[in-house]
């Protein structure tokens, strides 16, 4: 893989052109977000998790769902991936990544898409990663079901902020009407709703706790593994558990503007 002929000084200007960075790459020795309020992010979630995934991935096809400035992505195409799509709604991030894509010497493809519009893609994905994604989706449970219903072929590799319990709770099979106590137990499965901003950020909308992050992949048909230690979970496509899937919107003719 061919490595980037830009100069350092030239990385480090178009860096600074494309703004505040969420991913801290190294750039030919650049890196995008030294100061990063998480710290080495998100080098210090792969290191955490690199070891449980598969360390080869060739013939293999990828499809990131929020891919930002592109870092997991990269490292499915360092591990020989044969083809990588990263999806994201910003055109900054985007941007980003095809700085990140150019340097690297690594190929992605990138497509302005959010992970509602993943059935466009007309395709299955042997792996599909949806890292840091769900608490800013204001339909959490939507995304899940659309990607079971037209993105995952095989396997799931699944983060989210969560909150609250860690515990887990054996839910029962049903309940009847009269109970309450129940819902008051605090590993009970709960998607914690924010109203305005949390970590001053609007786009936090819902944080599950772990029992919930469990229960709400099991639902769209997931079948999801903890990593040991971390947030995130690495998850086998399986059958639904209810009738009830995705849901497709149609979108007013003027955009839904009002």
């Amino acid at each position: 893989m061919a490595q980037s002929p830009l100069s350092r000084q030239e990385i480090e200007r178009r860096v600074r052109e494309l703004g505040e960075w969420f991913h801290n790459l190294d750039l030919g020795g650049v890196k995008t977000a030294p100061q990063h309020f998480l710290g080495d992010y998100p080098s210090i979630v792969w290191s955490n998790i690199a070891g449980a995934l598969p360390q080869r991935l060739d013939g293999k096809t990828v499809l990131d769902v929020g891919c930002n400035a592109g870092f997991f992505s990269l490292e499915m195409k360092r591990r020989g991936a044969a083809r990588v799509v990263g999806i994201d709604s910003d055109e900054r991030y985007l941007a980003q990544a095809r700085l990140a894509s150019e340097v690297s010497g690594l190929e992605l493809e990138l497509r302005n898409l959010s992970v509602y519009d993943v059935a466009t893609l007309g395709e299955r994905f042997d792996v599909v990663l949806f890292m840091g994604v769900l608490y800013h989706l204001r339909h959490p449970l939507l995304a899940l079901d659309l990607l079971h219903a037209h993105a995952v072929k095989d396997a799931l590799v699944f983060q989210s902020m969560l909150r609250g319990a860690s515990g887990a709770f054996p839910v029962e099979d049903d309940y009847p009407f009269s109970e309450r106590e129940i819902f008051d137990h605090p590993s009970w499965p709960k998607l914690h709703f924010v109203e305005h901003d949390y970590a001053h950020d609007w786009t936090n909308w819902w944080i599950p706790n772990r029992a919930c992050a469990e229960a709400m992949l099991r639902s769209a048909g997931f079948a999801p593994r903890a990593v040991p230690g971390t947030e995130v979970y690495l998850c086998s496509r399986a059958e639904r558990p209810t009738p009830d899937g995705a849901v497709y919107p149609t979108r007013a003719a003027d955009g839904g503007r009002e």
